[in-house]
């Protein structure tokens, strides 16, 4: 049973009473659901439900840069949650309507910077507010949360007043406080970025949503292991793939990556591969030939990169929807990294795009559809329709994906929808 919910993500003025908070539900490594909390309080709250109420650790303290980070595993069976008497929503077992945005902060670095302020430029808090009242069961997000690297040019009303660097201040500006209706929506499945690396924002990312125990004394974590989502028939394979060069090989990763491929062979079928940078994937090239390709994940793949369990990949990291049918046994591809941030030229055909490597891995059929927005997947009868949404929540088109079977290999088509 769903239980519906006003709100569960929170903001509340800090007064001697109650503490400013902010609270989530997410999956994490143990392949459950936890409940999280950032709060300004100098202890951590209870999370309740109708399965008793449980007392939040603290997952990290605060240091000054961060708040206070508490967690509590949401108890199996709960059909209800609640911190401080705000709601959380219940995860649910099977969902039905899975929605996916990726690539959602805004762009502040040595090149032109983005205009934060402006929501047609950054129009990841319109995403998340109409994403939010198409009331999914799951937001997948496929990584890429933090863009304010670096401090708005002075001069710049576009991101005039932005805070800048990994810290809370720019982590509330850039993800969550416009996540907030989202967040309240559903629970997520949250993937790391290459802007989550170590060298950007991977200390942040990892106090705050990592899927694994955060330890504040140890250095960054540079790679994580993947973890399974169960999703009622269908398993999420969360992959952490933000390290991987996409124009050069990084031979200590490859051996890393394989394995990690190898070892999909045992996940439950059908299994859904989730990773931030897609493995065969394209951007206009020279003559506006689609070219791309991850050269560290495709050495990693070599020739057989999945066992036959796996029968769709998703992503971000390009800018923009793809939908990428492949010859041979590799699973379709859908790309959905255009939540917020400066978007990506790709060709309105794919076919025959040329990519790094020899894996001999081509593009059978596939188109890209340009401007910002998100999708929604939603489970039919042996198929998943998939609907692609603007920055507004307009329909712009749907997709079908039809999973392989009786050796037929499985295919997202996309019959009148509107390319670039």
């Amino acid at each position: 049973m769903r239980v519906s919910f006003l709100c569960a993500v929170f903001l509340i003025a800090a007064s001697p009473a109650r503490a400013e908070m902010q609270a989530w539900v997410q999956a994490v490594a143990s392949g459950n659901y936890e409940a999280r909390v950032l709060t300004s309080d100098a202890v951590c709250p209870v999370l309740a439900s109708d399965k008793g109420d449980t007392a939040m650790a603290m997952r990290a303290p605060d240091n000054g840069a961060f708040p206070l980070v508490c967690a509590a595993p949401v108890p199996p069976g709960a059909t209800r949650l609640s911190i401080g008497g705000a709601p959380l929503p219940v995860p649910v077992a099977a969902p039905a309507r899975i929605l996916v945005v990726g690539d959602t902060g805004c762009r502040i670095d040595a090149g032109a910077p983005q205009a934060c302020n402006d929501p047609a430029a950054w129009p990841f808090p319109s995403v998340a507010q109409a994403a939010a009242k198409l009331k999914p069961d799951l937001v997948l997000h496929v990584g890429d949360y933090l863009y304010r690297e670096e401090p708005c040019p002075p001069g710049n009303a576009g991101c005039e007043g932005s805070p800048s660097g990994d810290n809370w201040p720019s982590w509330r500006a850039d993800f969550f406080a416009p996540a907030a209706p989202l967040m309240a929506a559903a629970p997520w499945v949250i993937l790391r970025g290459n802007h989550e690396s170590c060298e950007r924002a991977g200390a942040g990312f990892l106090r705050l949503l990592g899927p694994d125990a955060f330890d504040p004394a140890a250095p960054c974590v540079s790679h994580l292991p993947p973890f399974l989502v169960p999703l009622g028939g269908v398993t999420l394979a969360a992959m952490d793939n933000a390290d991987a060069p996409d124009t050069s090989i990084d031979d200590r990763l490859v051996p890393i990556y394989r394995k990690e491929f190898e070892a999909l062979a045992d996940a439950p079928a059908p299994l859904w591969y989730a990773g931030h940078r897609p493995i065969w994937a394209a951007i206009s090239g020279p003559l506006n030939i689609p070219i791309g390709g991850n050269a560290t994940i495709i050495a990693a793949a070599g020739k057989t990169p999945f066992p036959g369990n796996v029968t769709l990949m998703l992503s971000g990291h390009i800018h923009s929807f793809e939908a990428i049918n492949y010859d041979g046994r590799i699973p379709p591809q859908i790309v959905a990294g255009n939540g917020g941030d400066n978007l990506h030229v790709t060709p309105a055909d794919l076919k025959g795009a040329i990519f790094q490597g020899r894996s001999g891995v081509s593009v059978k059929d596939g188109l890209s559809v340009g401007g910002f927005g998100f999708l929604m997947m939603t489970r039919g009868e042996g198929f998943w329709t998939i609907e692609l949404y603007d920055a507004q929540g307009n329909a712009k088109g749907q997709c079908v994906f039809t999973p392989a079977k009786e050796g037929a290999p499985g295919r997202v088509d996309c019959p009148g929808l509107r390319a670039n």
